[in-house]
This record gives structure tokens, sequence and C-alpha cells, in this order.
């Protein structure tokens, strides 16, 4: 049975106004974005009361303009310079001992961004030498020297997120291309096997069964270590629709499914995304960090 009126299970609280009000306040004092705000998080409100988020860098304009994505397109202003270290202090601000960094995608620059991601890190983990860095990135204009850039500043957890299955690709994620992400995941374990590496998929877009387990075969090939599968919600009224609500039993399936498959961790339920929980990845696995020298 494909469920298409929202289900009871999907029940998203709102935020604090208080708690708002705070989060946006100490946003406000380092120039900082998040994707929790920007592309409309049903996580939001659980997160910023817990005292995390998770932060994007490079700006808050993106330069595609995926049919999922809340985040808004149009031209980016230059990188600002002291981002980096300003992240790392709303981290310490907010007591983090996990820091989850995301960015929109940034095509108009010929590193597409690794850059600030690796000073981002390296931010981090002079600030906050005892905290695990988990970046998410974009493909980075496909290119390896890009990658390399990131791999080298030794995030604790390098994510990129396939989203969906390559037939939907060309409706959902306009300018990325399929093989191109699952290579990214692929030359992260090439460049440096000790950096955990992480995926994520949306669900409920006109996926079937046998293509999603097709993409967990896929990133198991490539030695993807972390798996998470969450319901795809639209941000906004010009966003792609949902076409059906995959019930918690379902989700539960792939999760199974994905630890038979060899992955190490797998969040899969409704309200699951990349970065929510990130840190219970390396807990589960035992995960031990070396502090920054």
């Amino acid at each position: 049975m494909v469920i298409t009126k929202k289900p009871e299970w999907i029940r998203v609280k709102g935020v604090d106004e208080r708690v708002l009000k705070e989060m946006k306040a100490l946003l406000d004092r380092y120039h900082l974005h998040t994707v929790c705000e920007s592309a409309v998080c049903p996580n939001m409100g659980s997160c910023f009361k817990a005292g995390t988020a998770t932060f994007m860098i490079l700006g808050n304009i993106c330069t595609r303009n995926c049919a999922f994505c809340g985040v808004a397109t149009g031209k980016p202003l230059d990188p600002d310079p002291e981002e980096p270290e300003n992240v790392a202090l709303a981290s310490r601000d907010l007591k983090l001992k996990h820091v989850v960094v995301t960015s929109v995608t940034r095509d108009d620059l010929p590193d597409g961004g690794a850059g600030q991601f690796a000073k981002t890190i390296a931010a981090i983990n002079r600030i906050l030498p005892e905290a695990t860095t988990d970046v998410l990135i974009p493909d980075l204009k496909a290119s390896i020297d890009n990658l390399k850039i990131v791999i080298d500043a030794r995030p604790d957890i390098l994510a990129h997120n396939l989203e969906t299955v390559p037939r939907l690709y060309l409706a959902m994620r306009q300018g990325a291309s399929y093989e191109n992400s699952l290579q990214v995941l692929a030359n992260s374990k090439k460049l440096n096997p000790d950096v955990c590496t992480k995926s994520g998929v949306m669900l409920g877009v006109g996926e079937k069964r046998e293509e999603v387990i097709g993409v967990m075969r896929d990133l198991s090939s490539v030695g993807c270590d972390f798996l998470t599968i969450g319901q795809y919600l639209r941000p906004a009224a010009e966003n792609l629709e949902v076409t059906e609500f995959i019930t918690p039993e379902a989700f539960e399936e792939y999760r199974v499914l994905g630890y038979e498959m060899g992955f190490r961790y797998v969040a899969s339920s409704p309200f699951v995304r990349s970065s929510f929980h990130a840190e219970e990845a390396l807990k589960a696995i035992g995960y031990c960090h070396t502090p920054a020298n």
C-alpha cells in the first residue's frame, strides 16, 4: 500500500521561541548560517533545544537548484575569511563535542569550497582539540585534488550524500552525477582509509525498493562506513512533492539489511538526517579520536 497522506508518525514539533532566539543570537554574533534553518530541517526544534546545530559554511546561497532542497539558489558572495574561526568559536560556546559542518555547493570556486572546509576543520581542531569533526561536503566539482584538500585536514567523518537512486537524479539533483557522487566516497577511502565515510538517502520521491537496495550495495562496494536513510519532507511549495510516506517498518527493514551488507552503522527511520545525532555513529563503532597537536 502506498501512503500519500501524511501519517501519524510524521509529526514535527515546533521550535521553542526562547531556544530559537538564543541560537539565532549566537549565529548572528558570529555571522554564521545553519542548514537547519536554510533547508527547513524537521529536526531543527529538537537540535536547537539540545544546544547543537549543523553549520553551513560558504554562505547560504547555492550555485545549484536541486528540486528537493530548500536552500536559496543564486550568485553567492565571496567566502568569508573569518568563517572557519567563527565556526570553531561558536562550537566552543555551544560546548560541542561533535561538530557537524556542511555547505552550499560552490561551483563558482576553483576548489569547490574545499579550502574553506580544510580551514574550518583546522580551526575546530585548534580551538576544540577534543571534539570530533563531521563534514558533509558537496561533490567539489568531481575533482580528486579538491577532495584531497579536505581529506588531508583529517576530519573524523567525511560525508557525501547520494540522496536518491540513479533514475531520479535528473529530476532531483540537477548538475549532479550519481557516478561522480559515488566516486567521491570511493576516492575518500583511497586517499585515507582511516577517515570514516558516510552517505545518506531520502525516500518517498518515487524510488522502488530494489533501487534503494541497489544504492546500498553501491555504497557498500566503495567501503562506505555509515549509512543514513530518512523520509523526504517537502521544504516549500516550489520543491518536489512527496509521492509516498515510508512506514517505520520498512525503514527498519532497510536498517537490518544495511548491517547485513556490512555497514558499520546504519540509521534508518522517518526523521533521520545525515547530521541528526551524527555522533552516534562514532560511538557505535567505539571510535577513538586523536586530539589535534
